[in-house]
């Protein structure tokens, strides 16, 4: 299998991607589901690690930091920091922001690594629903520091649009920000380790397929 083929059976094994009926945030009616809540364990997270930080080598994204937004980011952030040491060799700084900016001690507004002028960062994250996390973000780290943004990157590109544009958040993202969104995978994946009998659900494919010709991007 490929690495995304076995991160897809990882999430299914995981009970992080389910099929079914499910009602999703944006009220459309949807035959999967993605949640990364149910990564729980140390193995999880260990292994999590090493698909993010194969996903950063595979697209080569050069960068210094890496910067996990709170609260779901930072333990994305330190495992592919990790992941990246043990697995490729490459010594990435790390932080993250606090919810509010500390006002004594050292002060500041990140945790972690200190951005600095010219330093190249790369925000990782769960999922992109929205783009709602990006733009509450970038203000953050332009307030820190006059950084280049070397990507985001995210577990699953739902490949979908949003409810008031023909973009999806990652298209919306690169468009709006011009900060260019890197998938570990993405819908057209999942349907296709469906179809090659990589993980269950052929039973959905139908349903799937209705739902990205009705919904979907390119």
């Amino acid at each position: 299998m490929t690495y995304k083929q076995q991160f897809i059976k990882f999430m299914v094994d995981n009970g992080v991607l389910k099929f079914g009926e499910f009602t999703l945030k944006s009220g459309r009616k949807a035959p999967y589901f993605i949640n990364t809540g149910n990564y729980k364990s140390g193995a999880q997270l260990a292994k999590l690690g090493e698909y993010y930080a194969r996903c950063i080598e595979d697209n080569e994204i050069q960068a210094d930091t890496l910067i996990g937004p709170a609260y779901k980011g930072i333990p994305l952030a330190v495992t592919t920091a990790i992941s990246l040491y043990n697995h490729f060799g490459r010594d990435l700084n790390y932080c993250f922001d606090r919810k509010e900016e500390k006002d004594h001690g050292e002060g500041g507004l990140f945790v972690g690594k200190q951005l600095s002028d010219g330093e190249r960062v790369i925000l990782i994250e769960d999922v992109m629903t929205s783009g709602k996390a990006l733009r509450e973000m970038l203000p953050k780290i332009k307030q820190a520091a006059d950084v280049k943004i070397a990507g985001m990157v995210i577990s699953v590109d739902r490949m979908e649009k949003g409810l008031e544009s023909n973009f999806s958040a990652v298209q919306e993202a690169y468009k709006e920000f011009g900060v260019k969104v890197y998938s570990i995978v993405s819908m057209s994946d999942i349907i296709s380790a469906i179809e090659d009998g990589i993980i269950p659900g052929k039973e959905y494919l139908s349903k799937m397929k209705e739902y990205r010709s009705k919904y979907g991007v390119e």
